[in-house]
C-alpha cells in the first residue's frame, strides 16, 4: 500500500461520497461485542481483574493488585526520569490550558428579574467525581492529561483521577505523571482500554467509582462507553483521532502534507484529509509526501501510509470552494485546518468542526500541545452537536427560582390556567386558594 488515495470529488457518487465520511469506528458491533465479558469480570472480580487484563493486553507482568495505583514514589522518580526541557514544554502548555479554561469558566450563579418580584437563573457545581481516559496503546500522552486535568482543576472537582494503561514493566508513562502532578492530580489507575471504563464505572477495592468519564480512546474504549452509559456519563464521543487540512491556492501544497500528516500517523484506524479546490496544491502535496515520509519514524510512516493510502483519507479534490465547504461540513471534522493567508475569509462558511485552526502559523500540533483551547475533540461526526472538551464538562447546573409574595398571585394565576388544561388537579391545587390558606391569605 504506497499509493495516495486520490478523490476527484465531482466523479464520486453518492454511495462513494458516504464512504468518504465513515470513521473507523462508524461500525462498533465487533467490539460491542467483544467487551462484554471484559466489562463483566471487572464486575464480578474487581482488582483481579485489572490485573489480569492489564499483564495479557498491555503485557504489563510485574502488575499487582497494590500496584494498580501510582505510588508518590513512581511520581518522583518520573520527575528524575523526564527530560528537564519535556517538564518546561508540559509547564508551559498547562499555563496556556489554564488560562483558556479560566476564562471560559461560568459564573457559580446568575439571577435575572424575569417580571417584577419573579427572579431565575442558573448555579453551577462541580461534578463530584471524574475519571480522566489517557491512552497509551499507540504512544505516550501527556498532551491528553493536561487537557482532561486543566478544566477539571479549575471546575473544582473533588475527586479527579487518571486511568491509564500500564507499561511493560508495570508503570506508567513518566511524562503523564509529571503532567498530573504538575496540573494538580496525585490519583493515577494503571488499567486502560474497556476495562477501566468498566472501572470506573463500577468501582473496585482500589479504584473509585466515578460518575462521569472524559478523554479519547480505542474504539475498544467508544463500545465500553456506550455499553456502561446507563451507570457512567460517557461524556462527548472522543474516539480515534481525524483531522482535514483544508488548503486554499494561496499556500505551498507542501506545508498541506505535512500538516495533513498529523493526525494520520496516529495510526491505522485514524482519518485524515486534504480538501483543496487547487489542482495545484494537490499535485504539490502528492510530490512533498514522499520527503516527509523520509523524516519520520518507520512506525509513523506506516500508520500514515495506512490512513493516506486507504479507506480513511487522502487527497481530495473539489471543484470549488463552495463544494470544499460542503464536505467539511458534511464530514464535522475533529480537527480542522484552515490553511491560507486569509483564513477569516473561509470561517463563516463553516460551521461543522469542532476545532478550527485558523492560518498556516497554526498547526494542529500547536493546538495539541501548547495554545489553550482543549485538544479532547468529538469524533465521527460529534461535531455536529458536540463541542471541544471543557471546563463545561466538569461541572452541572441548576436552575434557581424565587418568587416573591407580590409577585405571586399573577405567576399562579397563569400557572393554574396551564394546570387545569393539562389535566393535573395536585399542580391545579398548588397555586390555589388552598395554597393562600396556608400563606394566611385565606
Amino acid at each position: 500500500m504506497s499509493e495516495v488515495s486520490f478523490h476527484k470529488l465531482e466523479n464520486l457518487n453518492s454511495e462513494q461520497y458516504a464512504g468518504l465520511l465513515k470513521r473507523s469506528e462508524s461500525d462498533l458491533s465487533f467490539f460491542t461485542e467483544k467487551v462484554k465479558p471484559i466489562i463483566e469480570a471487572v464486575r464480578m472480580e474487581g482488582d483481579a481483574a485489572l490485573v489480569r487484563f492489564g499483564q495479557e493486553f498491555d503485557g504489563a507482568t510485574p502488575l499487582s493488585k497494590e500496584t494498580l495505583k501510582a505510588s508518590e514514589a513512581e511520581f518522583d522518580a518520573a520527575f528524575d526520569s523526564v527530560d528537564e526541557e519535556v517538564i518546561e514544554a508540559i509547564r508551559y502548555g498547562i499555563e496556556n490550558i489554564k488560562i483558556f479554561h479560566e476564562e471560559q469558566k461560568p459564573e457559580p450563579m446568575w439571577l435575572k428579574e424575569i417580571k417584577p418580584g419573579a427572579f431565575a437563573g442558573d448555579r453551577y457545581t462541580p461534578i463530584q467525581s471524574v475519571a480522566l481516559y489517557v491512552p497509551r496503546g499507540k504512544g505516550a500522552f501527556p498532551s491528553v492529561t493536561m487537557m482532561t486535568s486543566v478544566p477539571g482543576i479549575v471546575a473544582e472537582v473533588p475527586n479527579l483521577a487518571i486511568f491509564t494503561p500500564p507499561t511493560p514493566d508495570g508503570g506508567v508513562d513518566a511524562a503523564t505523571l509529571v503532567a498530573a502532578r504538575i496540573a494538580g492530580i496525585e490519583t493515577v489507575y494503571k488499567c486502560g482500554g474497556a476495562q477501566a471504563v468498566a472501572a470506573a464505572a463500577f468501582g473496585t477495592e482500589t479504584v473509585k467509582r466515578a460518575l462521569k468519564i472524559v478523554g479519547p480512546g480505542s474504539p475498544w474504549v467508544v463500545a465500553a462507553k456506550q455499553q456502561l452509559a446507563g451507570l457512567i456519563d460517557p461524556g462527548l464521543p472522543a474516539g480515534p483521532s481525524e483531522a482535514i487540512i483544508f488548503a486554499d491556492e494561496t499556500v505551498h501544497g507542501g506545508l498541506a502534507a505535512l500538516d495533513v500528516l498529523v493526525e494520520a500517523e496516529h495510526g491505522p484506524d485514524s482519518s485524515a484529509y486534504l480538501v483543496t479546490h487547487s489542482q495545484r496544491v494537490a499535485e504539490q502535496a502528492l510530490e512533498a509526501l514522499p520527503g516527509h515520509w523520509s523524516k519520520m519514524t518507520e512506525q509513523r510512516v506506516e500508520f500514515s501510509k495506512a490512513v493516506l493510502c486507504g479507506e480513511n483519507g487522502g487527497i481530495v479534490l473539489t471543484s470549488s470552494l463552495e463544494e470544499s465547504y460542503k464536505f467539511i461540513n458534511d464530514y464535522a471534522p475533529e480537527h480542522l485546518e484552515i490553511l491560507s493567508t486569509e483564513p477569516f475569509e473561509h470561517l463563516g462558511h463553516i460551521t461543522e468542526a469542532s476545532e478550527i485552526l485558523m492560518g498556516p502559523h497554526t498547526p494542529v500540533s500547536i493546538g495539541n500541545f501548547s495554545l489553550g483551547p482543549n485538544a479532547v475533540l468529538p469524533t465521527s461526526r460529534g461535531a455536529a452537536t458536540y463541542g471541544p472538551l471543557s471546563v463545561h464538562d466538569f461541572v452541572k447546573c441548576s436552575s434557581i427560582g424565587y418568587v416573591t409574595k407580590p409577585a405571586y398571585p399573577t405567576m399562579a394565576k397563569h400557572a393554574r390556567k396551564l394546570a387545569q388544561y393539562e389535566g393535573f388537579s395536585s399542580h391545579e391545587n398548588a397555586v390555589s386558594e388552598m395554597r393562600d390558606k396556608y400563606l394566611g391569605g385565606g
